[in-house]
């Protein structure tokens, strides 16, 4: 694989539930992810096989991570482990950075049904 330049900020944001947006890339083995959640949105429960860490640049989240409860405000880091099942609830309007790894294969196939619109 070649290097490849991404303008990662001029990339649309693609909306997805109710008040969350995304935009995301991959290389081979990590996936890098841009959230706008607005206030009150909600990721519902999920797990995957990879590793998730959360970067919450702007706002607040509550993230449920197993029998866990945290409250992760601009400025925290959160790492949730492989197959751990979680969800996050926007306290504020947040802008949070994930980093997956390895890469978030139901994404690229489109099957990641508890992110999409009903």
């Amino acid at each position: 694989m070649k290097a490849k330049l991404y303008h990662f900020d001029k990339m649309p944001l693609e909306a997805m539930k109710d008040k969350v947006y995304r935009r995301w890339l991959h290389g081979q083995n990590g996936m890098l992810v841009h959230f706008d959640l607005k206030k009150g949105a909600i990721i519902p429960d999920h797990h995957h096989v990879s590793e998730q860490i959360t970067y919450i640049v702007k706002g607040k989240v509550r993230v449920f991570v197993e029998e866990q409860e945290f409250i992760v405000s601009a400025g925290d880091v959160l790492v949730i482990p492989p197959n751990a099942v979680h969800r996050f609830e926007a306290l504020e309007d947040t802008i949070d950075i994930d980093i997956f790894a390895p890469v978030r294969q139901d994404w690229i196939e489109g099957t990641e049904s508890y992110l999409k619109k009903k």
